[in-house]
C-alpha cells in the first residue's frame, strides 16, 4: 500500500522524539542511525516504520521542522538524515548548508513531493545521496536505504591507490569495474565474506535470475541475509535487478549475475 499523504498535511510539527525515548545514537549499536524529517506525522509514522523494517537501519528520532531537525542531529547524531522539502519554518534544501555550517556530517537522502526541476538540481549541489519521489512504498525505500549501505561501507573503506578507485568512489560504487570490485576484507560492516561467496556462488550457477526466497532456499540463510547480499552484489554490478510482475500484489525483484566471469568474493575466476 501506497503512503499517498501530502507531505505538506495538516502542518502539525512532530517533535524530536528520539530525544527521549531512543536506546542511544545511531553508531553505538553499529547500525545506521537515521532521522526522519516530516512536518506531517502521520508521513512522519510511515516513514520511521519502513526504516525499522530495513536491516541495520533505526530511527533515531523524528522532527517536524527545521528547527527541531537542527536540534535532533546536534543531540541525537544521525548518520542519515530522511528530510522533507516542504516544512514549515524552512525549505528543506536551506537546512542543509545550516547542518554544515553546524559542523554537522550526516548524510541526507531527501524524500518529498517536490517535483520541480530546481528542487532536484539544488539537492544535487548539496550532496544529497538520494532524491525519492513521495508518494513510494516500503521496497522503494528499501532498494534506496539497501544502496546507501553498501555505498557508506564501502567509501569508509576505500583506500585510493589509482585513478580506478577515485572513479569508483565519484561514481557512487554503482559500476565498478570488474577489477577494482571489492575484497572480503572490504565488505560492508555486517556482511561476511563466507556468506557473500556462498550467495555469489549460487546466483552464478542459477538459470536465469533469483528471487530473495529462492536464494535464501537455496543458500539456508534467512531471506532477510540474502536479499542484503544480492542487493549489494547490484550495488556493485555485478547483479542486475528485473522485476516479475505477478497477478496480485507488489513485484518481485530478481537478480542475475552479471559479473563477467570474476568472483565478486574471491576476486578470481571460478569454474
Amino acid at each position: 500500500m501506497r503512503d499517498r499523504e501530502d507531505a505538506r498535511g495538516a502542518g502539525g510539527a512532530v517533535g524530536a522524539v528520539g530525544v527521549g525515548e531512543v536506546d542511544g545514537a545511531g553508531g553505538t549499536t553499529g547500525a545506521i542511525g537515521v532521522l526522519v524529517v516530516d512536518d506531517d506525522f502521520r508521513v512522519a509514522r510511515v516513514h520511521r516504520a519502513y526504516v525499522e523494517r530495513v536491516d541495520c537501519f533505526r530511527v533515531v528520532g523524528v522532527a517536524g521542522s527545521g528547527e527541531q531537525a537542527l536540534s535532533a542531529v546536534g543531540e541525537l547524531r544521525p548518520d542519515l538524515v530522511l528530510l522533507d522539502l516542504y516544512l514549515p519554518d524552512v525549505f528543506g534544501l536551506d537546512l542543509i548548508p545550516r547542518l554544515r555550517t553546524a559542523g554537522h556530517e550526516c548524510d541526507v537522502m531527501v524524500v518529498s513531493a517536490a517535483r520541480e526541476a530546481d528542487a532536484v538540481r539544488g539537492a544535487v549541489r548539496h550532496g544529497v545521496v538520494d532524491y525519492l519521489l513521495k508518494p513510494f512504498d516500503f521496497e522503494d525505500l528499501r532498494g534506496r536505504l539497501e544502496r546507501y549501505a553498501v555505498q557508506r561501507g564501502m567509501l569508509r573503506d576505500t583506500v585510493v591507490r589509482g585513478q580506478e578507485d577515485v572513479d569508483r568512489v565519484l561514481a557512487g560504487a554503482a559500476m565498478p569495474v570488474p577489477s577494482a570490485l571489492p575484497r572480503p576484507h572490504r565488505l560492508p560492516k555486517g556482511m561476511s565474506a563466507e556468506t557473500a561467496g556462498l550467495v555469489e556462488r549460487t546466483l552464478r550457477e542459477a538459470e536465469g535470475s533469483l528471487s530473495a526466497s529462492e536464494c535464501a532456499r537455496l543458500t539456508g540463510v534467512s531471506r532477510v541475509s540474502a536479499r542484503r547480499y544480492l542487493e549489494y552484489f547490484h550495488a556493485v554490478g555485478a547483479a542486475e535487478v528485473s522485476l516479475r510482475y505477478g497477478a496480485t500484489g507488489r513485484p518481485e525483484r530478481r537478480y542475475r549475475f552479471v559479473g563477467a566471469g570474476r568472483g565478486v568474493v574471491s576476486g578470481g575466476s571460478r569454474a
